[in-house]
Formats: structure tokens, C-alpha cells, sequence
């Protein structure tokens, strides 16, 4: 045996190059390359004992083909003959019994790596040619071994701070963005999209429960946008499902193979985590995060990780949603405030300054026919005020984001569309008992007459106003109980004409009038 303290100074070199990085794949390069510096080896590789943990399987050292014949795979090599039977040899040309013992069996020196009195894997050199591995090879690799695994146990701890810090930066990210405000389309996209950006993902998708029992996905994030993963569904029944409503994480090697997967999309994925979105005992939905298929599997510190982002994301997502719903709950307040106070002193005006319109202008009948009839236009414009305003005090009674479900509300839905075009509000004015007297299918019927009506109003030119009345008490000629609708504008005239009424055109405007019995 050689005296080692010649290679002393290129182990102590090798020892302190293990651990100038701390990054965990950067370091095990490091002491795949040193032990080959140090036994002049043409091959090293450190297989790894369990290449889940770290999402690692091998690190080989670059060839060295000045130190070795052909270049070689770093497991031992097979003998050079061809594996067919090979033909007899003529007794003449017996083969020298040295060349096998030089071509074929290269010396090999395997040393476990310890790390937390576990073997993190083997570190194996081959190769060497001119001469066997040494026990002086054998002990400055086993003085290596015992630094790497120092370094590879510092390089996990900061690879696991480094994900903590990654995930909790992501939590706090998703947490502000679904506080700001944003939609619950956009909250969930916000979730899915992070998720998959931290876990390295092939897709974040969110599925929401059904009526039926299942799971169904509607919302997906992936690299190349829009994905046809929305839709895809988990029937009720399945193992997947049941662990997801009970509130367990479901963690899959291979989603392709896996019998518990029943999506029609499952055959693209490999390794997959499906998180429950749990918050208070509610299940609002689950994060699923699939890899591509033959992707790296999770680690435990990913699963952990991904675990505490879902619990987190799914508290963000219930305290937006009760945020939301405060601030909606405020603007029904202050819109109650504004009809309550229209209601109890505008009207209130506007009816009593009415009325004493109306007993002037009866004082004053046959006195002065101009001021008379001024007076009555005065009482008629007034009138026409009282109930435009009590149709914004409806309005501001219904919920702003949801659909109309009364029919005055519907009818005043199609008089907003209608503004949007025309570039002024239409008045309405709503007689009789509109709300019990008018169903379907007249309602429906009455709706779409409308529609037509604007839509004809908003191609003819000089429009400045229009009026909207629906008259529950007008009588058909014919004297049976029925509806009228009356829309007018102001524009030049033009011809149009709706169901059941027509149209009459003039220097005054255009009125179209529709009528249906009830």
C-alpha cells in the first residue's frame, strides 16, 4: 500500500470542493468528480438508495476517454464478445488467456455515502486500466464518503428552506391577490396557476363538486393556456373521490396506470397530487398538480408542502368569497339608503307639488286657455317624473350582479341594454299590477316586442327620447282583460312594426304599440 500523504493535498482539495455549493445537485457533481480526480478513474456515478425522496436517480461524471480504452457505460461492462454463439476456433489460433483479463474486467471500487446513519447511495468508480483500485483508492474514498454525506445532509436542509420559502412566498401571493378583489373565476385561476408554477406541474386544475356527487374541473392552468382539461369529471363512487370528500390528500405515481383514476384525460399525466380545498369543515374543491407522463414523482417535502399551500389557498379563498359578500351586502345597504330616501322625500315632494298643480290648474279653468294647458302639461311632466323615479327606486332594489327574475325587472334590463346603443336611458312607466297579472308565455311574448321596438329606435336618427309604459289595465276592443305596451321616440320617422300593434310615424316621432290579452 502507497503512503497516502502524497494525495493528502488533492483530498483535502476534493474534501472542501463537496461543499462550496449548496445547491443538492451541484453537490453531488462535485463528489462524483473529485472521487474521479482522486483515483483517476475514467467513469464514477452515485446511484441513489431512494430516488423519490430527492426527485434524483444518478449523477455521473463526464468521460475521461484519456484514462480509458472505448468509452464505457459506468455499470460494469459486458464481455466484448457478440452474444451469439461464436464460432469454434481452429486449434491453430488459441486464444492468449491474458486478453480477456484485460479487456474485459475492469477493477470497480463501490463505498456507500451515509447521510443520518442512512445510505443515501453508492458511489462506483470503473474503469481504471493500467491497474486494480488500491486500498489507498479505497480509504481516500471513504474519507470523500464521510465529507460528502455532511454536505449532501447540509444540502438537503437548504433545499427544503428554499421550497418552504418558494411555497410560503406563493401562499402569501395568493392570498393577496384573492383579497384584492378579484372574481371567483379569477380567484380559482390565480390558485391553480401558482400551484403549478411552484410544484413544476404539467397542469394546476381546480374541481369543484357536483350535483350528482362527482367532481368536475373548471378551472386549468397550463404552460401553453387554454387546455381541454376543463370538463373532464370523476364519476361519484370513486376511491379517488371518496378519500378527496373526506378531506385526504390523494398522492398517485402514475395517473395513466393508477385504477382509481377514471378521467378521460388521465392518460396524458404521470405522478399527480389531488389536494382537498377544505376550510371549516367546508370542502370548496380540490387542487389537482399532474406531471407529464414519465415525470420526476413528488418528494415527500413536495407533498407536504403542496398540502399546507392547499389548506392555506382554501382559508384565502373562503375569507375573499365572505369579502365579496360583505362589500355586496354594503351596496345593498346604500342603495336601500338612496330608494328609501327618493321614496320618502322626492316622491313625496313631487306628488305634493303635483297635486297643487292640479287644483291650480282646475282654479284656473276658462280664465286663460294658455296657462291652463301650460299647467296641465306641467302636471303631465310631473306625473311622468314621480314615476321614473319610482322605476330607479325599483332598480336600485335589485341585486346588481344577479339576473332580473320580476318582470318589471326584466323590462328594465332590455331598457339598459337599449341605453348602451341609443346613448340616452329610456324612461319607464309601469300601470297596474304588472308583477301578478303578467305570466308567461304574454311576458316572454311582451319581452321580445320590446326588443324589437328599441332595436328599431336605435336605427333611426335624431333619437333624444324614448318612453317605455306597460298598462296592465288597458282592455282589448273587444273588451277582454289585456296588456299594452307603448314605446316612443322621438326620432325621424320610420317605418316598424311589432307583434300584435303597429307603428305610427310622424314630424312628432315614432310610437309602436303592442297588445295582448292576459
Amino acid at each position: 500500500m502507497h503512503d497516502p500523504v502524497p494525495r493528502l493535498p488533492s483530498l483535502l482539495e476534493a474534501v472542501l470542493s463537496v461543499g462550496t455549493d449548496l445547491e443538492l445537485r451541484a453537490t453531488l457533481q462535485h463528489i462524483v468528480d473529485a472521487a474521479a480526480e482522486l483515483t483517476d478513474a475514467p467513469y464514477a456515478a452515485l446511484d441513489m438508495t431512494d430516488p423519490a425522496r430527492d426527485g434524483l436517480k444518478e449523477i455521473r461524471t463526464a468521460e475521461r476517454p484519456d484514462l480509458a480504452g472505448p468509452p464505457r457505460p459506468p455499470e460494469p461492462p459486458e464481455p466484448s464478445e457478440p452474444s451469439e454463439p461464436p464460432e469454434p476456433p481452429e486449434p491453430s489460433e488459441p486464444p492468449e488467456p491474458s486478453e480477456p483479463s484485460e479487456l474485459v474486467v475492469p477493477s470497480e471500487l463501490v463505498v456507500p455515502i451515509h447521510v443520518d446513519d442512512e445510505v443515501f447511495g453508492d458511489l462506483r468508480l470503473t474503469g481504471k486500466r493500467d491497474a486494480p483500485f488500491t486500498d489507498e483508492d479505497e480509504q481516500l474514498v471513504r474519507v470523500l464518503a464521510t465529507q460528502a454525506g455532511i454536505a449532501i445532509g447540509n444540502a438537503r436542509l437548504y433545499e427544503t428552506a428554499r421550497q418552504r420559502e418558494r411555497w410560503i412566498e406563493g401562499a402569501a401571493a395568493v392570498t393577496t391577490a384573492l383579497l384584492s378583489g378579484e372574481s371567483a373565476a379569477d380567484a380559482l385561476m390565480t390558485v391553480a396557476e401558482r400551484a403549478r408554477r411552484l410544484a413544476k406541474a404539467e397542469a394546476g386544475v381546480i374541481l369543484r363538486p357536483t350535483e350528482d356527487g362527482g367532481m368536475e374541473a373548471v378551472t386549468a392552468s397550463t404552460p401553453d393556456g387554454p387546455s381541454d382539461i376543463v370538463g373532464a369529471v370523476i364519476e361519484p363512487g370513486s376511491p379517488v373521490l371518496e378519500q378527496l370528500l373526506g378531506g385526504e390528500p390523494v398522492f398517485i405515481d402514475d395517473s395513466a396506470t393508477d385504477p382509481r383514476m377514471t378521467t378521460d384525460v388521465r392518460h396524458r399525466f404521470g405522478p399527480s397530487m389531488m389536494l382537498p380545498l377544505q376550510a371549516g369543515g367546508r370542502l370548496i374543491g380540490t387542487l389537482a398538480l399532474p406531471r407529464r407522463r414519465g415525470g420526476r414523482p413528488y418528494t415527500a417535502v413536495e407533498r407536504l408542502l403542496a398540502t399546507q399551500f392547499a389548506s392555506q389557498a382554501a382559508l384565502a379563498l373562503v375569507h375573499a368569497e365572505a369579502q365579496h359578500s360583505r362589500e355586496r351586502l354594503a351596496v345593498y345597504e346604500d342603495r336601500d339608503r338612496i330608494a328609501r330616501d327618493l321614496h320618502d322625500l322626492v316622491v313625496q315632494r313631487l306628488f305634493a307639488t303635483g297635486m297643487m298643480l292640479e287644483s291650480t290648474q282646475r282654479r284656473s279653468a276658462g280664465a286663460d286657455d294658455d296657462a291652463h294647458a301650460i299647467l296641465g302639461r306641467a302636471v303631465d311632466e310631473l306625473q311622468s317624473t314621480v314615476q321614473d323615479v319610482r322605476t330607479a327606486i325599483f332598480a336600485l332594489q335589485q341585486p346588481p350582479a344577479d339576473a332580473p327574475t320580476t318582470f318589471r325587472g326584466k323590462v328594465l334590463r332590455e331598457a339598459a341594454g337599449a341605453a348602451a346603443v341609443l346613448g340616452l336611458q329610456p324612461s319607464t312607466r309601469f300601470t297596474g299590477a304588472v308583477e301578478n297579472l303578467l305570466v308567461e308565455p304574454v311576458a316572454g311574448r311582451l319581452l321580445t316586442a320590446l326588443r324589437r321596438a328599441l332595436a328599431a329606435a336605435s336605427r333611426r336618427a335624431g333619437v333624444s327620447r324614448v318612453e317605455i309604459a306597460v298598462d296592465a289595465t288597458a282592455p282589448l276592443p273587444d273588451g277582454r282583460p289585456g296588456v299594452r305596451l307603448t314605446v316612443f321616440d322621438d326620432g325621424d320617422t320610420g317605418n316598424g312594426r311589432a307583434e300584435g300593434g303597429g307603428s305610427e310615424g310622424g314630424g312628432s316621432g315614432t310610437t309602436v304599440t303592442w297588445r295582448s290579452p292576459l
